[in-house]
């Protein structure tokens, strides 16, 4: 028997998300890639599903990706539609001058590395800063898909293989990891709604 839930599964909304399964990671991935994303919460999802073992792992890695890429997708055409300033009313002046840089030298790059790079690790200026530059379609579904299809592929197919023990830790520290996921959560939550200000008030 799998030990205790993770504690952010056994709140109200999460309860319901992982009784829909990979449904729940689709609905879940619209949210995490959104203006104010949920820290953690994708992978946390990802893992506990894919340990269940009520599906093949695939499948949960395939929905969370699913999600992710839709989510990520709306993001990038919003930007790519209201130019640099959706870009710049989200982050600061002087974080989107920078992230544009990094996009220009990268490119295809700039969006795959950090769609793989777990948390805390942020994706949405990369999301921002493709949509902003008008990047391409195609090629910014493409690397979405490959960054986020690796990530979460890897985490359901550790969930499979050790979510026993890597719930057990949780179970175990659920108390510190349930404060840190929802100061991250608040902290991107107040960031954003600062910068929207400060936008508002220029």
């Amino acid at each position: 028997m799998l030990p205790h839930l993770h504690p952010l599964l056994a709140v109200p909304i999460w309860r319901q998300l992982r009784h829909l399964g990979g449904v729940g990671l689709i609905l879940l991935g619209l949210a995490d890639n959104s203006v104010v994303p949920l820290t953690g919460s994708m992978d946390v999802l990802t893992i506990w599903l894919a340990a269940r073992h009520r599906e093949p792992w695939p499948y949960y890695a395939l929905m969370a990706t699913l999600g992710a890429v839709i989510g990520g997708y709306i993001t990038y055409s919003l930007a790519r539609k209201g130019g640099k300033e959706t870009m710049e009313r989200k982050l600061s002046k002087k974080r989107a001058a920078q992230v544009c840089k990094a996009f220009e030298r990268w490119g295809f790059s700039a969006v795959v590395v950090p769609a793989l790079l777990p948390p805390p690790f942020p994706f949405l200026p990369s999301l921002l800063a493709a949509g902003a530059m008008q990047y391409s379609r195609k090629k910014f579904l493409a690397a979405l898909v490959l960054g986020r299809g690796l990530r979460y592929f890897i985490e359901a197919y550790c969930g499979f293989h050790y979510g026993r023990h890597i719930l057990r830790f949780f179970s175990r520290y659920y108390k510190p990891a349930l404060a840190i996921l929802i100061g991250l959560a608040v902290i991107g939550a107040a960031i954003t709604v600062i910068q929207y200000l400060r936008y508002r008030k220029k």
